[in-house]
């Protein structure tokens, strides 16, 4: 579907509830080659939000930054408060971050690499706050079992875990949900979801735009380094989604009639099929009922209708060659 023209929407910016705040930042490495440019965005506290872009749109460059993992070119990054630079023990402190590589000590056991992970933080050990991680993650039957026996979906959880040993306020998922199948990948939904409930900070990256549309309160778009688009998820599908009406035809048209060139109609289906596409935005006058009553002043019958709504995915596409 058609998307509206746009250079850039950035809204919903709230420093005042921000959990991380970002400004002016870019980073340009050594090769020459600048992953980001000129980057504010403000995270607010206890959302889900979904950062999504292109591969080598900047997304890992971002995290990574935000991380520690990577030096700014230019510009700050505060999380929880805390300068990433200036103050980057707290800052990284507050953070927990699920990489999109699975990379475990593959000898250890759950448990101990888990508790291992929530000591290089400095935290006291913490017993049962571990246990309901593992409880929450339906990792605790597996709790002595060496991270080599297990499968790629019990190890993604096992990420998790040691992201979330040390108790942080804010969490990274990069692909989180990357090659596992769709049972765990609906309970890792879930389990997200739960995290928000309980004050957490979610920030997530994926190439499953459905995993966006069904979990993220808001949605940022980054391409080649930019922050194109922030919006809430639900303004953003109701400013630039699109609604179709499909008429399937008793008998089907060679074209449009011309007095009906002004309507947005396309044929579809050697001509069984007459498709209307029209605004999705609020308050706005879908048309519906004109365009059938012309139908009908022109002898154009249909035996059936089917309506559809662009999804996120019909968005981000349009967005992106848009943004081109």
């Amino acid at each position: 579907m058609r998307v509206k023209s746009f250079r850039v929407l950035l809204t919903n910016s709230d420093p005042v509830s921000a959990i991380i705040s970002i400004s002016n930042l870019s980073k340009t490495y050594a090769s020459g080659h600048q992953a980001l440019k000129t980057v504010n965005l403000d995270i607010r506290k206890g959302e889900i939000f979904a950062l999504l872009g292109p591969n080598g749109a900047g997304k890992t460059t971002l995290i990574s930054i935000i991380c520690g993992i990577v030096n700014p070119s230019t510009g700050t990054v505060t999380a929880d408060g805390h300068d990433i630079v200036a103050n980057y023990r707290a800052a990284r402190g507050a953070i927990g971050l699920v990489p999109q590589e699975l990379t475990t000590d593959a000898f250890e056991s759950v448990m101990s690499t888990i508790k291992f992970s929530r000591g290089l933080f400095g935290k006291p050990p913490n017993p049962a706050y571990l246990e309901k991680i593992l409880r929450d993650l339906s990792l605790w039957d597996k709790r002595d079992a060496r991270i080599m026996t297990l499968s790629g979906g019990m190890k993604r959880r096992v990420m998790i875990a040691k992201a979330l040993s040390h108790e942080p306020r804010i969490l990274f998922l990069d692909e989180p949900t990357a090659g596992v199948d769709v049972e765990l990948r609906h309970d890792m939904w879930n389990m997200v979801r739960g995290l928000r409930e309980n004050g957490v900070t979610i920030i997530l990256t994926t190439h499953y735009i459905e995993e966006a549309e069904e979990m993220a309160d808001r949605i940022g778009v980054i391409r080649k380094g930019e922050i194109i688009l922030v919006e809430d998820k639900h303004t953003l599908m109701r400013k630039l989604g699109k609604k179709q009406l499909t008429l399937f035809l008793k008998q089907p048209l060679a074209a449009i009639p011309p007095a009906l060139a002004s309507a947005n109609l396309e044929l579809a289906n050697d001509g069984h099929e007459l498709i209307y596409t029209f605004d999705n935005a609020e308050g706005e006058s879908s048309g519906i009922g004109t365009l059938l009553q012309s139908l009908n002043a022109h002898g154009i019958a249909f035996r059936d209708l089917q309506s559809s709504q662009s999804s996120l995915e019909d968005i981000f596409v349009g967005l992106l060659k848009a943004s081109s």
